[in-house]
């Protein structure tokens, strides 16, 4: 592992690690396209609209399950740097149990809570039925959903790129096949597409420990070596919660628009269920990149090699820019296609092209925001990248849409994160400025 991190060109190193993570971002991609494709495929925007509101539930379960997995893998890589590979060891397990924990309590509060948390995510009477069906089956296999994330993103920081990508293709694979089964078949409608999610994650799961337990020499599953002292738990959650709040920001964002779009209908909240999975084509790709230069980024920075360090973050801001732009260019040509894969409904097909191509039209500075977003979590600079997690899809976004909306309308609600993107990278030159000499001084 050591000669990868530290004796392998920037170039070779970089592909190494995150090529496999971007194979399961596109297993990922696969993974929600079905998962549309088959709701939408029942032909019913209720139960489709339905779906697009009970989804930002799944992602909330991603961001949980970030703060151990992101904000573990941050501190395992920079110990790793600093050859401290026993203290990293007793992190990995700590991640390991506390994301199951998490898992457990998150279940019981969203049985408790289901009423306001539907109210919340804008289910209306006509969507109620299908947004509560997915909810439900979803809320029941949230401690799978979130503990897979640990595992994920820690095999990585030993350079077990491949071995999670496998597990992550295995799930989608597992997905793919049950998803027509469960909605089709057997007749389950909505709670059938979110069976499929949660019986794919849980074969995920038991790969992912599978691999730990057997690939691994520096991580560990085990119970017994779980203490690992305050100031180090203080790391992990200073980074990973920093990390999740863009996936909670996420779920914020589509639960704030689709209360927005309900008041122009049904069809325009299906449109928009289906212009963000799509969007998240381009969206995974950059992810995959950054997050996949994580480990390199924060054993770099743990060894304080500065050099590689600042060689390892400019390809990295060069392979995701031009990726994006190439993305984004193919997007807003074939927007029309894409939607009518979905759904032929000429009224549906016309609203989610527009706001598909609002979407993608912004995507390149979102992956540089990204970049710099991982960049400080692999540092362990806590503020800067809670600043830009929250603000991108949070408090910029909020406050975007709301002006924009009061002043544009319809129009206002499609351009509000083309618009917020743009105000993120202003901050994220701030923030990066502000920050780099910080690194200087560790020389």
């Amino acid at each position: 592992m050591d000669k990868l991190f530290e004796n392998t060109s920037i170039k070779r190193a970089y592909f190494i690690l995150a090529l496999p993570v971007v194979m399961s971002m596109a297993i990922t991609i696969i993974y929600n396209m079905v998962d549309t494709f088959f709701v939408a495929k029942t032909g019913n925007p209720d139960l489709v609209a339905g779906v697009s509101q009970g989804a930002p539930i799944f992602t909330l379960m991603i961001a949980i399950g970030d703060i151990f997995g992101l904000g573990g893998s941050s501190v395992i890589s920079r110990l790793f740097g600093e050859r401290r590979d026993k203290t990293a060891r007793y992190v990995s397990g700590y991640c390991f149990y506390a994301a199951i924990v998490c898992g457990l309590i998150v279940t019981a509060l969203m049985f408790i809570f289901q009423t306001p948390i539907l109210h919340m995510l804008g289910a209306s009477p006509a969507t109620w039925k299908y947004a509560r069906e997915y909810y439900l089956v979803i809320a029941a296999g949230a401690t799978f959903i979130i503990f897979g994330l640990s595992p994920t993103n820690i095999l990585r920081t030993e350079g077990l790129a491949t071995q999670s990508m496998i597990a992550s293709i295995t799930g989608t694979g597992i997905n793919i096949v049950l998803n027509p089964i469960f909605i089709f078949t057997c007749g389950l409608g909505a709670a059938g597409s979110a069976l499929a999610t949660v019986v794919s994650n849980v074969i995920a799961d038991i790969l992912m420990v599978y691999y730990l337990r057997t690939k691994s020499k520096k991580l560990t599953t085990s119970i017994h070596e779980t203490r690992i002292s305050g100031q180090l738990q203080r790391e992990i959650y200073a980074i990973g919660i920093p990390a999740s709040v863009t996936n909670i920001m996420v779920t914020f964002a589509t639960a704030v628009t689709n209360r927005y779009l309900i008041a122009y209908g049904a069809n325009s909240v299906a449109a928009m269920g289906i212009a963000m999975k799509v969007n998240t084509i381009i969206v995974m790709v950059m992810v995959g990149f950054a997050f996949g230069a994580q480990p390199l980024i924060g054993y770099t920075y743990g060894a304080r090699d500065e050099r590689r360090f600042k060689e390892t973050l400019r390809f990295d801001l060069a392979v995701v820019a031009g990726l994006a732009i190439i993305l984004t260019i193919l997007m807003m040509i074939l927007a029309p296609q894409i939607i009518h894969l979905f759904m032929h409904d000429p009224v549906i097909v016309r609203e989610g092209t527009g706001m598909l191509r609002w979407l993608a039209s912004s995507t390149t500075i979102a992956g540089i925001v990204m970049v710099l977003t991982t960049t400080f979590q692999s540092m362990g600079k806590a503020i800067p990248a809670f600043w830009l997690s929250f603000s991108r899809q949070g408090l910029i976004f909020a406050i975007v849409i709301i002006v924009l909306t009061h002043f544009f309308g319809y129009t206002g609600i499609l351009a509000a994160q083309a618009c917020s993107d743009v105000l993120t990278l202003v901050l994220a030159a701030f923030l990066y400025h502000v920050y780099r000499p910080r690194f200087k001084k560790r020389k």
